[in-house]
C-alpha cells in the first residue's frame, strides 16, 4: 500500500510536470533568476500607514475639483480613468539610478520619500514577504522570515513533488530584508538589507538548530534590481544599471577599532562613514527607533548578555515564525564625527553622554564585523 501511494504521487508529480508551464520551464534551465520567496509567517495583507495613504492614486477615492457640473464632473473623470490606465500598467519611474561604494549599493530616486515608501511595502508583498515591521518616521521596515524556494534542489522528480507537496521539501534556509529609506540633498536614497539563518546539525549530528549565515550583498543588489523593475524600470535597463554600478567601484577604506575603547575609527569622510554605518546597522538588526543625520546620530535599542549574544525572546524558532520580544532594551546613540578626513563612531546614552561600557564595546565590536565584511 505503501509502494502504490509512491508510485501514485510521483506519477500525479510527473503530469504535473509535464503540464506546466514556461515559468517552471525557465527555471530549470536557469534563464530566470532563482529567487523565489514564500513567507513563513501567514499574515494580514499589508497595510499602508495613514500618513502614507495610497487611496489618492484611483480616481475612485478623489474628490472633484473645478468641476460645477455633472457633465463636466463625469467628462473629468472619464479623463482621469483613460489616461490613468497606461499609469496603471507598468508606470514608469524615471530618476532612478545604482550607486555603490564598496560592496554597498543603494538607489537613488528623484521621488519624495513619502512616495516611495508605500511602493516599497507593495514591492515586498509581491516578492511573497509579509511585514514584521514598519515605522514611517524612521524610514524603516522589515520583513518576516521568509524562504527561498528557488534554493531548493531542482531535480526534476523533486522540483515536481514540490509542486504539489510544498511542505516537504524544505531549503533549510531562511532570510528577511530590512528597507531603510532616507532623503538626501531633495532626492531619495533607499538601502536594502538583510538576515540569514542556517538550519545546521548539532555536534553529535543528533538534531538540527538555526544559527545565523553570512549576508550576501549580491542578495540585496538582486532585490535592489527587482525593486528598480517593481517601480518602472525595464528588466534589461536594471540589469545593465546593476552592472554598471558593479564595474566603477575602488576598495573600501580600512576599518580600525580604538584598542580598550567603544570607538571605531573609520578612514573616510562623514558622508560615506554614515551611509557604512547605518548599513551595517541594518545588517546587524539592531531595532531603530529614530536618526538625526544632522546630528550624526542614530537613535538604536540594544538587548545585552554577559556574553555579548543579543538577546531575542522567545527562543530563535520563534523568531522564525513570528514570536515577538518579550525582554526591554536599553536605548542608545551610535554618534558619527567627522575629524578631518576620518569619522569616529562611538556610543551614546539617552542624555547624549559617550559610553565606554563593556555593553558599548559589545555594539562597537558588531558594526565592526558588519562593516569589514561590507
Amino acid at each position: 500500500m505503501s509502494m502504490n501511494k509512491r508510485c501514485a504521487g510521483l506519477t500525479l508529480g510527473l503530469g504535473v510536470l509535464l503540464l506546466s508551464g514556461c515559468s517552471t520551464w525557465n527555471q530549470m534551465t536557469g534563464s530566470e533568476e532563482s529567487v523565489d520567496y514564500k513567507s513563513t509567517v501567514a499574515g494580514d495583507p499589508l497595510s499602508i500607514p495613514p500618513d502614507l495613504t495610497q487611496a489618492n492614486r484611483d480616481a475612485h477615492f478623489r474628490a472633484p475639483e473645478g468641476s460645477a457640473t455633472l457633465s463636466e464632473y463625469q467628462q473629468s473623470q472619464r479623463a482621469q480613468q483613460s489616461s490613468g490606465a497606461a499609469d496603471r500598467i507598468l508606470p514608469t519611474t524615471s530618476g532612478v539610478s545604482v550607486m555603490r561604494d564598496g560592496d554597498l549599493r543603494w538607489l537613488t530616486i528623484d521621488k519624495p520619500a513619502e512616495e516611495i515608501y508605500p511602493k516599497i511595502i507593495d514591492f515586498w508583498g509581491e516578492q511573497g514577504f509579509t511585514i514584521h515591521s514598519q515605522d514611517p518616521r524612521a524610514g524603516l521596515m522589515e520583513t518576516d522570515w521568509a524562504e527561498n524556494r528557488a534554493k531548493i534542489p531542482e531535480g526534476w522528480i523533486r522540483s515536481a513533488l514540490g509542486s504539489i507537496i510544498d511542505q516537504v521539501f524544505d531549503s533549510g534556509e531562511r532570510e528577511r530584508f530590512r528597507t531603510r529609506v532616507e532623503r538626501v540633498n531633495g532626492k531619495t536614497e533607499v538601502y536594502i538589507s538583510h538576515q540569514q539563518m542556517v538550519e545546521t546539525p548539532t555536534p553529535d549530528g543528533a538534531a538540527f538548530k538555526w544559527v545565523f549565515g553570512k549576508e550576501d550583498p549580491g542578495l540585496n543588489a538582486a532585490m535592489l534590481a527587482r525593486l528598480m523593475v517593481f517601480l518602472g524600470t525595464d528588466v534589461q535597463s536594471a540589469q545593465n544599471m546593476v552592472a554598471q554600478a558593479e564595474k566603477g567601484t575602488g576598495q573600501a577604506q580600512v576599518i580600525q577599532a580604538t584598542e580598550g575603547q567603544a570607538a571605531l575609527t573609520l578612514g573616510e569622510p562623514f558622508d560615506r562613514a554614515w551611509r557604512r554605518v547605518g548599513v551595517a546597522i541594518d545588517s546587524a538588526g539592531f531595532a531603530v527607533d529614530d536618526r538625526d543625520r544632522s546630528a550624526g546620530d542614530y537613535f538604536i535599542r540594544y538587548l545585552d548578555s554577559d556574553t555579548g549574544e543579543k538577546i531575542e525572546q522567545p527562543n530563535i524558532i520563534g523568531r522564525l515564525f513570528g514570536g515577538k520580544n518579550t525582554a526591554a532594551a536599553t536605548p542608545y546613540r551610535i554618534h558619527v564625527a567627522e575629524q578631518g578626513s576620518t569619522s569616529v563612531v562611538t556610543v551614546l546614552d539617552q542624555n547624549g553622554q559617550v559610553q565606554d561600557t563593556d555593553t558599548a564595546k559589545r555594539i562597537i565590536g558588531v558594526l565592526s564585523s558588519h562593516m569589514t565584511s561590507q
